[in-house]
């Protein structure tokens, strides 16, 4: 069974509730990600997890949309116009689809075999994966949603499938960045949201503590590490935490301290 997907839903539905009842003009507010309004916010998640219920379930489609969006990117610079071309509801309907399609989607997903291989723009990712990164989205991307609405959300243990992703792309947030990538992971020990400690690598002089949330939101650069409780220890641990990139896609630079904040 692969719980991701029911964890995937519930950050899904967590989202949905924060913004169930404003309207469509409320949809057009900005956030504090890219002068990204709500509505494109949405319209990138539901894009990504149409694209990715594709790969699983009619893989000649899904590369043909790939095709379509890398000439698009290759083109503009960007996929933003290739996703809204993709996604054709607005405002409402476009919040209702979204949500409609991630409950029939983990439906489906959750009697996957975790391991089965699916196609993805880069290396091919296995089903676990790929439902893990669609639930870091959802809560990556719904972090600058509850920012702008000034509401806080209610983190739980599901987040452990963020950490770990974070911690399994140590590697990936010095390649892509063009660092030299250390042999050793730091010890990393973090404090989840029920009060379970969660621990990653080895002892050594490096370390990273501090809580989950705080950890997921720097691998996801929804806030710059100086705005967080983390503290790291070392060299190695600096450099990544100033650095960590747990997405796919070209280097991209974590926030400036001070600039993702929740509103008041």
């Amino acid at each position: 069974m692969l719980s991701q997907a029911d964890d995937f839903l519930t950050e899904t539905e967590v989202l949905h509730d924060a913004i169930a009842e404003i309207s469509d003009a409320d949809l057009q507010q900005i956030t504090q990600f890219k002068g990204w309004t709500i509505e494109d916010v949405l319209i990138h998640l539901h894009f990504w997890n149409t694209a990715a219920d594709l790969s699983a379930s009619d893989e000649t489609a899904f590369m043909t949309r790939m095709r379509g969006a890398m000439a698009s990117l290759q083109q503009t610079g960007s996929l933003r116009s290739f996703e809204n071309g993709t996604v054709q509801e607005r405002g409402a309907e476009l919040r209702d689809i979204w949500l409609r399609s991630a409950q029939d989607m983990a439906t489906r997903w959750r009697d996957m075999d975790p391991k089965a291989r699916l196609p993805w723009v880069g290396p091919s990712m296995s089903a676990r994966s790929s439902m893990t990164a669609r639930q870091m989205e959802t809560w990556a991307h719904g972090f600058e949603i509850f920012d702008l609405l000034g509401q806080s959300r209610a983190d739980t243990d599901r987040i452990q499938n963020i950490v770990v992703l974070g911690v399994n792309t140590f590697g990936w947030s010095h390649q892509v960045h063009n660092l030299p990538v250390p042999k050793t992971l730091p010890r990393i020990t973090l404090t989840s949201p029920s009060g379970a400690i969660w621990t990653f690598g080895e002892e050594g002089s490096d370390s990273v503590t501090g809580s989950a949330a705080d950890f997921a939101a720097v691998v996801t650069q929804t806030r710059a590490f100086s705005d967080t409780d983390l503290i790291a220890s070392g060299p190695i641990s600096t450099t990544w935490m100033t650095h960590a990139q747990c997405f796919a896609g070209p280097p991209e630079t974590p926030p400036e301290p001070g600039s993702r904040y929740k509103k008041t």
